[in-house]
């Protein structure tokens, strides 16, 4: 696999319901992108961090495996703001460790898990991770 050799800011979070654990919500965002992240948790919200884009192959991996990669691309280029984009992920998914895209908020009944991305060359970022080579 070819690694990114560029540089990017990647959070990811999720809100925390009453009736949810806040250690299964933070273990479901961990089951999309393992352990290069520095975790902050409350008891309303969970928020993982890293400026490691290596953090992203397991997404970028289950992308490609579930052939949703073109999905991935169009809403991280719909979502395009500036120097960032961001996507969702449905929350039951990942706690199961499976990577399923949401196109709206409605599509994850607990809420979805949020991925934003920042980085000066956006262009590459978005392109290693929804690559059909490498």
């Amino acid at each position: 696999m070819q690694e990114p050799d560029f540089r990017a800011r990647l959070v990811l979070k999720a809100t925390i319901s009453p009736s949810e654990d806040p250690a299964k919500v933070e273990q479901a965002l961990t089951n999309l992108v393992g352990s290069n992240f520095t975790s902050e948790m409350s008891r309303s919200k969970v928020r993982l961090a890293s400026e490691d884009l290596r953090a992203l192959t397991r997404i970028r991996d289950q992308l490609r495996d579930r052939h949703v990669r073109s999905a991935a691309r169009r809403q991280m280029l719909l979502n395009t703001s500036g120097r960032s984009t961001s996507l969702m992920f449905n929350r039951q998914a990942a706690a199961a460790g499976v990577v399923a895209l949401c196109g709206s908020e409605q599509e994850s009944p607990l809420g979805p898990i949020y991925l934003e991305i920042e980085s000066g060359t956006l262009d590459k970022v978005i392109d290693w991770l929804t690559a059909y080579a490498g």
